[in-house]
């Protein structure tokens, strides 16, 4: 709990001279409203009294310092208001930069097993929870806590015995609020995390919205948005029961407090023991104390939405990234692209299942090597090891004789070029997309890369050329045209070391062709591994290696493992062709 605190208070060290503004102002304020009951009453005792003559002076000064007080007042006000939440953005925006840039570090195996729409919620609506706590919190608790403070000791100054009866409320109310602050931490959680699955719902439905209309089933993912929904109302009932006892008992309690006040003054006023400006004096701060009591009882609501966001907020920074640099990581450049992959084994989920057992292989430098094989085999998993998205559980990956894990993480992953079956690309211009390969390219780069990749003259069509908006993940072009944008993208960083993952098993036979120029162009001089679905693409390789669950079975060039009459490639080679035989007949 301290170190949560200590976190949450390190947030303020930026921004200090404008919180202590914030507290200067906020007390000032505080002051200004606890010295106009003092003020009238002054006046009701004493003033009244005095000579006709100097009774209209004092009471225009009095006027007068009432009126600045109120002004006073007024302008701490504004300040707080506004300078006070700029201070929270400010502090919303930093804690926002925090989680993104700790999403960026996190291994694929963390993702893996989380919903975007539950990571989308921890950096929007749980930050703007914590950023009202932040600013409102401090101000709110230190002008309740000089309000409650200063009336109790102007009250006593009044009069002792019906002070008594006031603090006789007091521990009554800590006891109420306590009891109920407790279940509203534990319901706010509840919601909090109802909402991140709503989130998760509609990110979900939204990025399938094409497959959801292709198979009409809109009133399926109503029906299922609904019922996380439902969940969420039921959820919030929870906390609004809690919230509606600890609000009605506590404003019950403060009106009990000031009848009880009320009926004791009556019989002090009739003992003669108590004045009446007294009385109205007292029941003035009785309001100036009720008041802060009142706002410290919405605050309890904003202080649990803001604290059970702020703990969501450390859980996911308390998450440490699987895979990160070693303290004595080397530095490396270009590398030249010999790699060994030496008695590797690997399983996801704490090892539990290995996918990958005692995997030896030799590539030399600049060989062209397709690894084939069923699906489940490894093959995406094999590949993924090599730029460290997983590490490996046992045995070691070398580039250049040199162990990956004893390279910086970015330098080894500069080495390397993926381009993958699914194709992301982001909202944006093709500039921008294919300029994400080298960031600080020049256009003349670009276009270049885009050239080498075939994709210069279906860029230029377009009215805005290579300033045209491809919506969001590229919507707007076919699949052959996103792939040799991921393709230009590739050449345009220009890494050693390649990997092309089923890059043309989702295309159609002529924009197959067009990119696999394009990948056969790429490939030159660098080393190099495809995932192929299609044999046939990969004919021309150096190596084929035939990956099974037991293992690599098979290695050999194409025309080695076809002499192999009934293994694997050869039956698989044969299965493809035969069905492609059968498609043509069919065709004609």
């Amino acid at each position: 709990m301290e170190k949560k605190w200590k976190k949450l208070v390190n947030y303020y060290k930026p921004y200090k001279v404008l919180f202590l503004l914030d507290m200067l102002f906020a007390l000032t304020g505080a002051a200004a409203t606890l010295a106009i009951p003092l003020i009238i009453r002054y006046i009701t005792n004493e003033v009244i009294y005095f000579d006709k003559d100097m009774v209209i002076s004092v009471i225009i000064k009095l006027g007068a310092i009432l009126i600045f007080l109120v002004v006073v007042e007024g302008l701490c006000n504004v300040f707080i208001a506004y300078y006070g939440h700029i201070m929270g953005a400010k502090m919303e925006a930093d804690m926002r930069a925090e989680i993104f840039a700790h999403y960026q570090k996190l291994s694929f195996s963390f993702f893996d097993n989380q919903k975007v729409g539950h990571l989308l919620s921890r950096i929007t609506s749980d930050l703007f929870d914590i950023s009202e706590l932040l600013h409102h919190g401090p101000e709110d608790l230190l002008i309740s806590a000089m309000k409650i403070i200063g009336s109790l000791v102007i009250l006593f100054g009044i009069n002792v015995k019906m002070s008594l009866v006031v603090l006789f409320f007091i521990p009554l109310i800590m006891i109420y609020a306590s009891y109920f602050n407790r279940r509203m931490k534990k319901a706010f959680k509840r919601n909090r995390e109802r909402i991140a699955d709503i989130n998760g719902q509609i990110e979900d439905n939204l990025s399938g919205i094409r497959v959801v209309k292709s198979f009409a089933n809109e009133e399926i993912e109503l029906g299922k948005f609904n019922q996380g929904n439902n969940r969420f109302v039921d959820s919030k009932r929870e906390s609004y029961r809690y919230m509606s006892g600890y609000h009605s008992g506590l404003t019950a309690l403060l009106s009990l407090m000031s009848v009880s006040i009320i009926i004791t003054g009556a019989f002090f006023m009739v003992e003669g023991s108590v004045k009446t400006t007294d009385l109205i004096t007292f029941l003035l701060y009785i309001s100036n104390f009720t008041e802060p009591i009142k706002k410290l009882i919405n605050f309890t609501e904003q202080f649990q939405n803001g604290y059970t966001g702020f703990e969501r907020f450390l859980e996911i920074l308390g998450v440490e990234p699987d895979i990160k640099d070693k303290k004595d990581a080397v530095a490396v450049t270009a590398l030249k692209g010999e790699i060994v992959f030496d008695n590797v084994s690997f399983g996801y989920e704490d090892k539990a299942q290995t996918v990958l057992s005692h995997i030896d292989l030799h590539v030399k430098e600049g060989e062209y090597i397709a690894i084939v094989g069923s699906s489940g085999a490894g093959k995406t998993t094999l590949l993924s090891l090599l730029p460290r998205f997983y590490d490996v559980n046992d045995g070691r990956i070398m580039i250049d004789n040199m162990d990956i894990r004893d390279m910086k993480l970015k330098n080894l992953r500069d080495n390397i070029g993926i381009v993958q079956q699914d194709v992301y690309l982001f909202a944006g211009t093709i500039m921008e997309n294919i300029r994400y390969g080298k960031p600080e390219a020049t256009d003349e780069e670009v276009v270049e890369a885009a050239k080498r990749a075939n994709a210069h003259t279906f860029i230029t069509e377009f009215p805005e050329g290579y300033y045209t908006d491809i919506g969001q993940r590229g919507i707007k072009l076919s699949g052959g045209q996103k792939q040799r944008l991921s393709i230009a993208r590739v050449f345009l960083k220009n890494p050693p070391i390649l990997i092309f993952d089923e890059a043309t098993s989702a295309l159609d036979n002529e924009s197959e062709k067009i990119v696999q120029q394009s990948l056969e162009e790429l490939a030159k001089n660098r080393t190099t591994f495809v995932i192929a679905h299609r044999l046939s693409t990969i004919r021309n390789a150096e190596k084929i290696i035939v990956l099974t669950e037991k293992g690599i079975e098979e290695t050999g060039t194409h025309e080695e493992l076809l002499k192999k009459q009934g293994g694997i490639y050869h039956d698989l080679y044969y299965m493809q062709f035969e069905r492609k035989k059968r498609e043509a007949e069919y065709i004609k």
